[in-house]
């Protein structure tokens, strides 16, 4: 395989696994719907370096012990679950925590008053590098995928890199399609009543990924 099919192939692969929906879809949407399009933006940001460190991580060789290291493996599991449920009670709390208040804005408030920003733009870069970067999911992945794209006789640091940057760029133009889909909508999203639905769905979502990290099998 040249090296040429094997970025076509990478580059069609990681296109499929970009677009089926999953926790960073489901980040980039809530953020984008109820805090707007930059923090949302930076969110998928954070997720693509997530991937650029798991990449690098990979290239560098450091992830076998990922593959050798059931301690290793298990610890940063345990890390990403529970790191994901914070992220889920912490928005189911909002949600209910502000209840009486959202009702009472519902009522005083125009239909399009937007609340508060619960972190900066900064802090959801943040939460969507943590997102990806303490995931060992993604760790295996890159470790498993990539190699099967790397021509015979390529420098296997550099290609590897490249995939990473290629599968992180595809990510980012994926989370800029999403957040342009929501603008069209931004009024009707903006209500308290919808960005608190959004919210509990969201968070049920990180839950019941971090309650799945966290009990499945290696």
């Amino acid at each position: 395989m040249t090296a040429t099919a094997a970025l076509l192939a990478f580059t069609l692969a990681a296109a499929i696994l970009t677009v089926t929906p999953g926790m960073d879809s489901a980040l980039v949407l809530r953020t984008a719907a109820v805090e707007g399009s930059r923090r949302a933006l930076m969110a998928g940001l954070g997720v693509a370096t997530g991937c650029l460190v798991w990449g690098a991580v990979a290239a560098f060789g450091l992830g076998s012990l990922l593959l050798v290291s059931t301690l290793a493996y298990d610890a940063l599991r345990l890390c990403a679950a529970l790191y994901l449920f914070y992220l889920g009670v912490k928005l189911l709390w909002g949600t209910w925590a502000g209840r009486q208040a959202g009702r009472q804005a519902d009522k005083q408030a125009a239909p399009n008053a937007a609340r508060p920003a619960a972190a900066s733009a900064g802090g959801w870069f943040v939460r969507g590098c943590l997102t990806n970067a303490l995931n060992p999911k993604i760790g295996i992945f890159y470790i498993t995928f990539l190699p099967q794209f790397i021509p015979a006789g390529e420098n296997v640091l550099r290609f590897s890199l490249l995939l990473a940057g290629i599968h992180a760029l595809l990510g980012i133009l994926w989370f800029a399609v999403l957040v342009a889909a929501t603008r069209p909508l931004a009024r009707w999203l903006s209500r308290p009543a919808v960005m608190r639905g959004l919210d509990r769905m969201t968070g049920a979502v990180f839950i019941a990924f971090g309650l799945k990290l966290a009990l499945e099998k290696r």
